[in-house]
């Protein structure tokens, strides 16, 4: 960009859109974790980059979440180590010495990200509205986006892309996968044509369905003719909660947890049916390659985090307990307040997560199927 423009950015006081001042060249975003919400930006990225296709893309990133976005056309990524402390700050900072940006876009209300930001030079850091911005944001910003009224977290990192022009309808996404992930994938999934799959660990055990209702949900789902699979990461609570799941349910279980990379697993969830899934990472995976999403939610509220375009399919206990902790609505109450104890995810029946099931498969089906639809001609 040239001086003329740096100067504009600099002395803009407003929240107009970054366009009107200038075009960028160079664009730095720091959005560290988590899985979802990684998924989430990519939407916005590619917004962006669609909007400004000459635009040089940083995207300062964490470890793990990388190696889900690794190899996203146009975009450099400085993986930050958040496990590595001091180190990990001074290893960003040298990665980042001589470099300086347009915009930073400043896409994760924490102290970790905070101080990133921090290292990052820019003319102009836009972060989020006085609302959201939590754990001292403000002060690593000079620019917010547009206030918004009880957004979902995927329409406010779309707020980020709108402040910089870009006028597209919806989210779409183009996430990066091998022909050799996506060959794995059809293998584990053994040639079948009819694929529920189930991620059922969130990254904190409250946040989980019971064992009893998994195992349930794959009988069902296996009586209907579909082939069940188990996806998750290696942990060894993940681990254990499929074992258990595998050995309560009567039907064969094809379970792949522990067993794939994220890009694989992100292969497997494409050629999947159907997801069912808390609130966890792979619910917004999915979303990503068009896989509908039943969620399940106790804990948070589904309208913010829940899997974004199938949020009808959503089974929830959310706001009742809302209601008995708080003694308010979801529209009166802080948006996104989360919810305490430890077996809020237990009070989900297995009778409305069925019927849920059952409603998504036969619109599914009708959708294949159009004639045989209540209604259209033959």
């Amino acid at each position: 960009m040239t001086g003329a423009n740096q100067n504009v950015f600099s002395q803009c006081k407003d929240n107009r859109a970054v366009t009107e001042l200038g075009t960028p060249n160079s664009i730095c975003i720091i959005r560290l974790s988590a899985i979802g919400d990684v998924c989430h930006a990519v939407s916005a990225v590619q917004a962006i980059q669609r909007r400004y296709p000459q635009a040089l893309m940083t995207w300062v990133i964490g470890k793990v979440e990388y190696e889900l976005v690794k190899g996203l056309p146009g975009v450099e990524f400085i993986v930050f180590d958040k496990r590595a402390g001091v180190r990990g700050y001074a290893a960003l900072r040298h990665s980042l010495r001589g470099r300086h940006f347009n915009v930073l876009l400043h896409m994760q209300v924490a102290l970790r990200a905070n101080l990133v930001a921090a290292i990052v030079s820019a003319d102009v850091k836009i972060g989020f509205d006085k609302a959201r911005a939590k754990e001292g944001h403000g002060w690593f910003i000079s620019r917010t986006i547009r206030a918004q009224q009880q957004p979902h977290v995927l329409e406010g990192f779309a707020e980020f892309a709108a402040t910089l022009g870009t006028d597209d309808a919806g989210p779409s996404w183009e996430m990066p996968y091998s022909a050799q992930d996506e060959e794995w994938a059809l293998q584990a999934l053994e040639g079948r044509d009819k694929v529920f799959t189930i991620a059922p660990a969130a990254s904190k055990a409250e946040r989980n369905w019971t064992v009893e209702g998994y195992a349930s949900l794959a009988d069902h789902a296996a009586e209907k003719g579909y082939c069940i699979v188990l996806t998750g990461g290696p942990a060894q609570t993940e681990l254990r909660l499929s074992y258990a799941i595998a050995r309560k349910a009567t039907s064969n279980i094809i379970n792949l947890v522990g067993q794939t990379s994220l890009k694989q697993l992100l292969c497997v969830l494409k050629h999947s049916d159907l997801l069912l899934a808390p609130d966890t990472g792979p619910a917004h995976m999915a979303v990503t390659v068009g896989t509908p999403v039943i969620g399940l939610y106790a804990h948070s509220n589904p309208r913010r985090t829940g899997p974004y375009g199938y949020l009808e399919n959503v089974v929830e206990v959310y706001e009742e307990n809302l209601q008995v902790q708080h003694g308010g609505s979801v529209d009166s109450v802080r948006w996104g307040r989360r919810l305490k104890g430890a077996n809020l995810m237990a009070e989900i029946s297995v009778g409305r997560v069925r019927d849920m099931f059952d409603r998504v498969t036969e619109k599914l089906a009708a959708e294949d199927n159009p004639a045989t639809t209540p209604g259209m001609p033959r």
